[in-house]
């Protein structure tokens, strides 16, 4: 049975979670946890790669199935992958049938994969439209160098497993059918290790920190991953290494909001503009453009600078920005002025020039009369 903790234990949330709740709980620990909040700090760096691990099963949908059906021993490359009834392997064909029928199917030894790595990277919505090359240093397992990743003293050599003869499996006979599974002793790898290496207990891997390149692509968004090939965790003993997935968080922006490839912003304009109309000049990510803003425009009216929005990692024609305009009320006058906004609301005071006004009313007194009667 595995020691480790459950997964939705180790995220802090209620088993058959769904991924908004899974992806929320997991951002917060990350963010309170990660190695750069925390240097130097084991406990926390331990914490964190629980969650990552965590994460990485729960937010896959099939690795999630397969662990609410199993277990760990469903997702646990190490323990045989997914388990059946018993805790056979019945994930492969060759396995079940092949001592019985022959080699019909294939086979191969087992050997424990390094574990994937989750990374939450914050970048501003500037790297994120332009894309940029980040570097970001991250906890993992490195092959250990004393023993060049065998997990064997330097002067010796991992042995033939003698339980399963190096193939990494074991036959069971159950009736009609010989099913093998993975190896008790050996795990899988086919060895043994007598003398182990004094650098990594014979591990073959060594608690490490890397730096790290990272190209951000122009366009990615919010929730995207990028993934680095062979950039876990180091297998045991000379294994492959396992995959780091890097998760982008997209921090908010002081003037834009990012919906898709298009991107809003409120734009406030004084009383006279509005009314009278003209040209103000607005930003984009690429610097300013100038926007037309047409006579009697209402607060509230959203104008469209096309193009100047994302353009997506995928290619096509770019977003667009949304400006919605804002009237901005006067506010700290001294007499003359007050006198002046008198005059000319006094002078405004027909419904012509405040229909809406004039509709709304209309529209009250409509609403008590049917009320009343």
């Amino acid at each position: 049975m595995s020691n480790k903790q459950d997964y939705y234990e180790s995220l802090g949330v209620e088993r058959g979670a769904d991924d908004a709740a899974i992806k929320k709980a997991y951002r917060k620990l990350a963010m309170k946890f990660h190695p750069d909040r925390n240097p130097g700090d084991q406990a926390a760096e331990s914490r964190f790669k629980e969650i990552n691990e965590a994460y990485m099963i729960l937010s896959d949908k099939e690795k999630k199935a397969q662990y609410d059906r199993f277990g760990h021993a469903g997702v646990d490359p190490s323990m045989g992958g997914g388990a059946g009834p018993q805790g056979f392997d019945f994930g492969d064909l060759g396995d079940i049938f092949g001592s019985a029928f022959g080699d019909i199917f294939g086979g191969s030894k087992r050997q424990a994969r390094g574990s994937d790595l989750m990374y939450s990277l914050d970048l501003s919505l500037e790297q994120a439209v332009h894309g940029d090359q980040v570097k970001i240093q991250i906890p993992t397992w490195s092959s250990c160098q004393a023993c060049d990743g065998s997990g064997a003293a330097k002067g010796y050599a991992p042995e033939t497993c003698s339980t399963c003869g190096g193939s990494g499996q074991v036959t069971i006979q159950q009736g009609f059918f010989t099913v093998q599974q993975t190896c008790p002793h050996c795990r899988g790898t086919g060895q043994r290790i007598t003398h182990p290496c004094s650098s990594c207990h014979g591990e073959g891997r060594v608690r490490d920190h890397k730096m790290l390149s990272v190209k951000i692509p122009a366009g990615i968004n919010n929730g995207d991953r990028i993934r680095l090939s062979g950039e876990g965790e180091a297998g045991p003993r000379g294994a492959q290494a396992g995959d780091l997935y890097v998760e982008v968080t997209i921090k908010p922006h002081a003037i834009f909001e990012r919906e898709g490839d298009h991107l809003f912003c409120e734009v406030p304009i004084d009383f006279s503009l509005a009314v009278l109309g003209g040209t103000i000049e607005v930003p984009t990510l690429a610097g300013k453009v100038k926007l037309k803003i047409p006579s009697e425009t209402q607060s509230g009216q959203m104008f469209r600078l096309r193009g100047q929005g994302v353009k997506a990692m995928r290619g096509g024609r770019p977003g667009d920005i949304m400006c919605k305009v804002a009237v901005e009320t006067p506010v700290s006058l001294n007499r003359s002025q007050r006198k002046l906004v008198e005059e000319l609301q006094a002078s405004l005071s027909s419904s012509k020039h405040q229909p809406r006004a004039k509709r709304w009313y209309d529209g009250v007194k409509s609403f008590f009369e049917t009320k009343s009667s």
